[in-house]
């Protein structure tokens, strides 16, 4: 038996027939109308034409395109078009062209433009300055933990649930706290690359050990390297300017009044993800851990020169370890209609649908299993938590509009169908939740594939999507919008998709 999550409803419940919502539905009547008047005075051909012309307009106002309007498509697409003609989808760092005067300023692409990174001040035994993510175009402030979970793969029944709750009391104590505006989960698997037992093996091998001792420890060295995938996971939140700016104001002001509210929501977060959560261990991370973190994101391959700094740095070697944030990027970036091109990688990303019959705990793990070496995948799922104001609004209309679209059926004598009957009993039963105190939030999830240029990324992007069929989930493709995507789902920075500012 696994734990079933089901108790989700759509964002929108239409109070007109067939779930039309009101701009929908005023533009259908608005077309409808010439048509009346036309055959009000008998003009057949008239009435023809301006029928066609109405069914046009419906098809393009009502029917979605794989998850979008064709409106919708229309203006991304004249959107995207005049970008790459004005060479805004085109990126190139200042590194790659000599013109990094200033190794600490961010040189990131597209919707990370306006992101700038800050210590905070020392805190805790060790005087770490835990890295503060500001982004001046969503106005937000974020920080972002690496932990380590020991997974759910093997867990009974009864951890899965307990794990559960422990999400779901994250994400009301989140809310309580009327700071936090979201939760972002991301977890990153690549195929092992071998770095750190590289070095273990180096500094422990002796000289004059027996060379079929030697031989063995190699083959299980190349085979378990194949073999294995490292997992990366990353909890960010994120805080609106406008929530955190009156705290801070009692803080001290400026960023030192900002770090002091946000390391109080840290260590907040912390003891829920060790808690119910069952995370081992939870690093917030520094500016200097937080740009390795971004830059592998952008290029995987570049993780074994990375740890093999590192680890000559903590033998007291005289090498640079630190990435610079003006090479955390990528040195060149393209978007395309399909893909995302990034440096010596292209990456395809889609979001999931929800299936109707609920979501196992624990279902995505088919969507991170790399199906290749050189393969990278990327999961991200957002905690959007809304306002306990602004969700007793919208659970209050979301009840109204089930309430007026079930009237005006029985008023028309249309049957109610199973779905639409479900669709407002879950809608009844979010209120109530919320209204005793639970809050309110609207998750989405985010996959990411990552191949090199010298493969077809089109056959991966296919991949991927059979995985996230295999897990129960319908996948969506984002096309057009994959550069913002990616940025989400692989870059922990706290970019959201929630925000006009981001996207």
């Amino acid at each position: 038996m696994s734990q079933v999550y089901s108790e989700y409803s759509r964002a929108r419940i239409g109070w007109f027939p067939f779930g039309l919502t009101g701009w929908q539905a005023a533009v259908l009547a608005v077309c409808v109308l010439p048509v009346l008047w036309a055959l009000s005075r008998q003009a057949w051909a008239s009435a023809a034409v301006l029928f066609l012309i109405a069914g046009a307009v419906a098809v393009v106002t009502v029917v979605p395109v794989r998850g979008r309007s064709a409106m919708g498509w229309l203006l991304a697409s004249t959107a995207f078009a005049i970008g790459a003609l004005a060479g805004w989808t085109r990126f190139r760092s200042h590194a790659s062209s000599g013109q990094a005067d200033d190794l600490a300023i961010l040189d990131l692409p597209g919707s990370l433009t306006g992101i700038e990174v800050h210590e905070g001040p020392p805190a805790g035994l060790n005087a770490t300055r835990v890295a503060l993510i500001q982004n001046h175009v969503a106005r937000t402030w974020a920080a972002t933990a690496a932990i380590v979970h020991p997974g759910i793969g093997m867990r009974g029944v009864d951890d899965r649930a307990r794990m559960a709750k422990g999400l779901t009391d994250l994400i009301d104590q989140a809310g309580r706290t009327e700071l936090i505006d979201e939760v972002v989960l991301l977890v990153r698997t690549v195929p092992e690359d071998g770095a750190e037992r590289d070095e273990w093996i180096r500094r422990h091998r002796r000289p004059d050990g027996p060379v079929q001792v030697r031989a063995i420890n190699d083959d299980l060295q190349r085979v378990l390297t194949q073999a294995s995938v490292r997992t990366e996971a990353f909890v960010t939140i994120v805080v609106p300017e406008a929530r955190i700016a009156k705290a801070a104001r009692e803080a001290g002001r400026g960023v030192e009044g900002r770090a002091q509210v946000m390391y109080g929501l840290m260590a907040e977060v912390e003891s829920q993800l060790k808690g119910g959560l069952g995370a081992v261990a939870v690093t917030w991370l520094t500016s200097p851990e937080l740009a390795v973190a971004c830059r592998t994101g952008f290029a995987p391959g570049d993780r074994v020169g990375i740890v093999d700094a590192l680890l000559a740095a903590a033998n007291g070697e005289d090498v640079t370890a630190d990435v610079p944030w003006a090479m955390a990027g990528p040195s060149g970036a393209d978007v395309v209609a399909r893909h995302y091109s990034h440096d010596a990688w292209n990456s395809i990303s889609a979001t999931i649908k929800l299936p109707v019959k609920g979501a196992v705990l624990g279902a995505l793990a088919p969507v991170l299993t790399p199906t290749e070496p050189g393969e990278r995948r990327s999961v991200l799922v957002a905690f959007p938590i809304l306002s306990q104001s602004k969700a007793a609004r919208q659970t209050a209309s979301k009840e109204w509009a089930a309430d007026m679209g079930q009237g005006l059926r029985e008023r028309a004598r249309m049957r109610s169908t199973t779905k639409v009957r479900d669709a407002a009993a879950q809608v009844r039963a979010l209120e109530s939740k919320q209204a005793r105190g639970s809050a309110l939030t609207r998750p989405y999830a985010v996959c990411t594939v990552t191949v090199p240029k010298t493969v077809r990324v089109a056959e991966y992007g296919r991949r991927l999507d059979a995985a996230i069929r295999r897990a129960g989930f319908a996948p969506l493709r984002l096309d057009v919008s994959h550069d913002v995507a990616f940025a989400a789902s692989v870059v922990p920075l706290g970019v959201s998709l929630t925000r006009t500012g981001d996207a």
